[in-house]
């Protein structure tokens, strides 16, 4: 008995010390003297896709689905609509030797004075808001001249008529009418209704309306919320438009951004490769518009201060689907196109490409620096084409770095050869993907503290944890996929001398039109929130500094010791601070002592905390701030940082540091 007591105590007294160590004030070293790398610009970014109804739908302000009759069921998202005493025909016809791009329109036939037409349902309806001026246009003709007018009008949910105008269409020629009103009620989910009224017939395409305050209040242009939500990232560079979006289900439906430019009545539509990809959320009714194309995208990326990144096709389908290959003997187009976009981006206004560019509005070049020759590839066959591509651009444009698809996974057979094969060819840059357990993120914080310091540089172009399973429609932005994500996110800091780039995937979502989760940033047709993913990719892009200095604990770099993750970075450029990270992802508060040895530090300083107490915890429209940063001043004295970490916290310091 008296032996049994003793181990018991023995155990309990080593309990109890292990407690008190664990909880004991950690010392943690920083040497803001020593530079271990410099941190590019590019660092943290964006990846675009339209997945998720990102493009049309989302941040593509149009409000009209299928306004040009070319999703594969030409009248989806229309239906029929007389008034009372009003009847009449449509007719759907196709003009494909006259205009291959935008072969079908409508002919409505009028068989009375009272309002006969067509209703649109929007993309889940249509988001209106009170006070806001809506611009209203559409190509019509009369093939024989008949006293007609359209009504045009927005109803709300109870039929409701809440902003209306007429246009006048005389022309026997197609000819552009626009109109404009102002919305007297905020609807969520608004119909549009386009009315012929008069006896006769008349010819309609492209019924588009837009809000006025789109970004930059750009005629035609992007929703203004949600590219303000990128602006506040202030990302270091956008990669566009995918994603295997770029890869097509096969090569019919992939991405060729000439497509995609000019004049929005000739950009010819496809169906979303997305449409019917998952069995849990199918979308029949999900087409590319490309009214967001490569000139709005590259505009874009000026507009929010990021180096443009364009992927294009490298005459592979999505390897997943069709795996429709280009024989090697017939892409010289495929790499033709290649070199086109990089004069499009850069070429004097006196190249073709470069004229095309200036034509559109933007004499001035657009700065392209790196280009990625597929998305997701992989095998030889990708090998055996991305070497055409390199070999032809950097013959003409040596200056320009591209990126190199590692497959889509961060490891296995498929990784490591592709990774052995662009490091034998002296790659530029490496695109790693990561959907993975937050575990995994976790345990993979030191990922890259042993890659090869004078290889290619690595580009973590998708990543975001997954709470049940990659792909699972049940998976969550929960502040424990968000908490790992900034974990590993200071082995991406720590190694900014192979690390080059970063971004979250996907990046949008309709919180009615999704297909994949978890996503950055959620929207309705009248709100979006950021998820606490997103405000861990802001709050590192917004405090992200420009040089690399080691901070350890006990000699070792801070990669899960006690639970906690860490890294720091110095800003020389402008504001000259220390920038501390630090990651609390155990369930108890800790504290912990930054000695700060190289620089003299100011008395005060500020720390912004991402926290939550419930792992489980996410935003939502009703609760978009939910989690979101908090920041607070903090007292420093002796030139000693003594900090009192949350629970389950991302922490970040900040403190003037003399120059």
């Amino acid at each position: 008995m008296k032996r049994y007591l003793l181990m018991l105590w023995a155990i309990v007294s080593y309990t109890f010390g292990y407690s008190q160590s664990n909880s004991a004030e950690k010392i943690y070293t920083i040497d803001a003297d020593k530079i271990k790398a410099h941190i590019q610009p590019t660092m943290y970014g964006i990846f675009f896709e339209d997945i998720n109804m990102a493009g049309d739908g989302g941040v593509y302000a149009e409000l009209v689905k299928n306004r040009s009759f070319e999703f594969s069921a030409p009248l989806m998202g229309w239906k029929e609509i007389k008034e009372q005493g009003a009847d009449g025909s449509i007719l759907v016809l196709n003009r494909g030797q006259e205009n291959p791009y935008n072969p079908r329109f409508i002919e409505v036939n009028s068989k009375s004075a009272a309002g006969y037409g067509l209703i649109n349902e929007g993309f889940h309806g249509m988001g209106i808001k009170k006070n806001n001026r809506y611009h209203f246009s559409i190509l019509a003709k009369q093939p024989e001249t008949a006293e007609l007018s359209l009504q045009i009008e927005l109803v709300n949910k109870s039929g409701q008529v809440i902003g209306k105008t007429t246009v006048l269409p005389s022309s026997k020629a197609w000819k552009k009418y626009s109109a404009s009103f102002i919305a007297t009620e905020t609807e969520a989910e608004a119909t549009l209704k386009v009315l012929v009224k008069g006896k006769g017939s008349v010819d309609l395409d492209m019924i588009s309306l837009f809000p006025q305050d789109t970004w930059k209040q750009r005629p035609g242009g992007l929703r203004a919320d949600l590219v303000q939500k990128l602006a506040d990232m202030k990302p270091g560079f956008l990669r566009f438009p995918g994603g295997c979006i770029v890869e097509g289900r096969e090569l019919d439906t992939r991405y060729q951004w000439k497509r995609t430019i000019g004049d929005v009545a000739n950009r010819r539509m496809i169906v979303n490769r997305w449409n019917t990809e998952f069995a849990h959320r199918p979308s029949p009714d999900y087409f590319q518009s490309f009214g967001l194309g490569f000139f709005e995208y590259f505009q874009l990326a000026e507009d929010i201060g990021a180096s443009p990144l364009p992927i294009i096709n490298c005459g592979m389908a999505c390897q997943f689907n069709s795996c429709e290959l280009v024989p090697v003997n017939q892409l010289g187009p495929y790499v033709q196109d290649a070199l086109d976009l990089i004069e499009f981006a850069n070429g004097s206004v006196n190249t073709t490409w470069g004229k095309k560019r200036a034509q559109l509005g933007h004499p001035k070049p657009f700065n392209l620096k790196m280009m990625g020759v597929g998305n997701e590839q992989w095998g030889p066959q990708y090998i055996e084409r991305y070497k055409l591509f390199e070999k032809a651009i950097h013959a003409k444009y040596p200056q320009i770095k591209l990126v190199s698809s590692l497959g889509p996974n961060p490891d296995g057979e498929v990784f490591d050869y592709l990774d052995k094969t662009f490091r034998e060819l002296t790659a530029d840059i490496l695109d790693e993907h990561y959907y993975r357990a937050p575990e995994w993120f976790l345990q993979n914080a030191k990922r890259y503290d042993n890659y090869d310091r004078k290889g290619p540089k690595i580009f973590a172009g998708e990543y975001a944890a997954q709470s049940v399973a990659i792909a699972s429609p049940d998976n969550k932005n929960n502040w424990q996929c968000a908490m790992s994500e900034a974990a590993f996110m200071t082995g991406l800091e720590r190694n900014a001398d192979v690390v080059t780039m970063a971004s979250y995937a996907p990046l949008f979502a309709h919180v009615q039109g999704w297909q994949w989760t978890p996503d950055l940033i959620w929207f309705d047709n009248l709100q979006s929130f950021g998820t606490p993913n997103y405000y861990v990719q802001q709050l590192y892009s917004l405090n992200k500094g420009t040089d690399v200095v080691p901070l350890t604990l006990n000699n070792e770099a801070v990669t899960g010791q006690d639970g906690c993750f860490a890294s720091a970075t110095l800003d020389n450029n402008n504001t000259h601070e220390l920038i501390i990270k630090i990651v609390n992802t155990g369930k108890v508060e800790k504290t912990a002592d930054f000695s700060v040895k190289g620089t003299t530090m100011s008395s005060e300083g500020t720390l912004t905390v991402l926290q939550s107490d419930d792992l489980n915890s996410v935003n939502s429209i009703n609760e978009p701030l939910a989690i979101c940063p908090k920041k607070n001043t903090l007292v420093i004295k002796d030139n000693r940082i003594k900090l009192t970490m949350k629970p389950y916290s991302f922490n970040i310091i900040r403190v003037s540091i003399a120059k």
